[in-house]
């Protein structure tokens, strides 16, 4: 019995040895001090990143409509033609939708107040309004495509690659049409606010604007 006793004995000390070296041995461990700092980069960088990117403010625009952009004057349902424009009077029809870009952006640059001046770039490839026929009868979509890109004029660098943006509006016929003529709601005043929040949504997160799904007419649209 006395020699249980003392192997079990033995056997405890043994554990509390092991028990108390290891403790030691965790106390003394040298402590890396970035090591928790990354940890909570990995776990949320992301998040925090996007949490404080800095906004973008327009301090510069430039709208080019290219000559080689076809004008249709035809009043038809859909005519051919990259340039489809009946809010202003006949005229310079480049000159015209250049101008409601340009208003759009000076909108948008009187309300953005980001951190990070901007010159934006828009280059026209599509600005297909709806003609009297289609305005006054079923109406159907503005089909607007551009070109978009940003650099930042600090160091004339450019916040990521050109893009290409689709906006389409949703354009009135028949009644519709007329009522928001008689509210001042024309194609015109229509597009520069609709251009402008598009401008607005790019600045605020550049790629996030979605095209709206408007329905048969923009099918259409894109063939």
């Amino acid at each position: 019995m006395r020699n249980v006793k003392l192997l079990a004995a033995l056997a405890l000390s043994t554990l509390i040895s092991a028990c108390a070296t290891s403790d030691i041995a965790s106390r003394n461990a040298t402590i890396d001090p970035a090591a928790p700092h990354i940890a909570f980069q990995a776990a949320s960088g992301a998040a925090t990143l996007d949490a404080i990117r800095p906004a973008l403010r327009v301090s510069q625009i430039n709208v080019v409509i290219p000559e080689s952009l076809r004008v249709s004057e035809a009043n038809r349902y859909y005519p051919s033609g990259d340039i489809v424009w009946r809010g202003d009077p006949i005229g310079d029809r480049h000159a015209q939708v250049k101008a409601i870009f340009e208003a759009a952006l000076q909108q948008t640059a009187q309300s953005s107040e980001g951190e990070i001046p901007v010159l934006i770039n828009v280059e026209l490839v599509r600005f297909h309004a709806l003609t009297e026929k289609a305005r006054y009868t079923y109406g159907g979509v503005h089909s607007i495509t551009f070109r978009l890109s940003m650099i930042d004029t600090r160091t004339g660098l450019p916040l990521g690659e050109p893009r290409l943006v689709q906006a389409d509006l949703d354009g009135f016929g028949g009644q519709q049409a007329i009522e928001a003529d008689r509210a001042g709601q024309t194609q015109k005043v229509r597009i520069t606010n609709h251009l402008t929040e598009v401008f607005r949504q790019e600045l605020v997160k550049p790629g996030g604007y979605q095209n709206a799904k408007l329905g048969m007419f923009q099918v259409l649209n894109k063939l």
